[in-house]
């Protein structure tokens, strides 16, 4: 009675990640909400290039903060759905499958994500340098110190990594 009891269990939990599934769905939208985003930086960039009204540099900025950020989401749904959820069968599609696809680790997952992060910091703080005469000096030093966060906090991440790499598994 006892072993059924917990194989049921067992069988609840595992099959509990699917419960997943709608969250990297909810996910796909949001790179939907993102290329509405980038037609938006795109039209303005345009528009800054025809008035001459504004920094083009920073509207081009502003399209590589909105890539960098759907690249983070394509890489969490794409890992996330093969670490959590199940393996993605493409194998007739191997032609197109990006080389990272089916390696990405959850140690490897975490170091993507802080480095994606780090880099998008670094592009809002370099939009604020390039208006630097009128970006506030008390926001301009929570972006740096925020930025220094990001940095060591993805430091740690790979530090630990490689501590936890090199010991042995139980």
């Amino acid at each position: 009675m006892q072993s059924r009891i917990e194989e049921l269990l067992e069988k609840v939990i595992f099959q509990s990640r699917w419960l997943l599934a709608p969250f990297y769905l909810a996910l796909i939208l949001g790179l939907v909400a993102l290329f509405a985003k980038m037609l938006k930086e795109l039209f303005g960039m345009f528009n800054t290039l025809i008035t001459g009204d504004g920094n083009l540099i920073i509207a081009i900025l502003g399209m590589v903060d909105v890539t960098l950020v759907a690249n983070l989401l394509l890489i969490v749904i794409f890992s996330g759905y093969e670490n959590f959820i199940s393996k993605l069968d493409i194998a007739h599609q191997s032609v197109d499958k990006p080389s990272w696809m089916g390696k990405v680790s959850y140690a490897d997952l975490k170091l993507k994500l802080i480095g994606s992060i780090v880099a998008i910091s670094a592009i809002d703080l370099l939009k604020a340098f390039m208006n630097i005469k009128s970006t506030d000096h008390t926001e301009l030093a929570w972006l740096i110190g925020i930025h220094l966060t990001f940095v060591v906090s993805g430091v740690l991440f790979a530090v630990m990594d490689r501590i936890a790499a090199g010991s042995p598994k139980h």
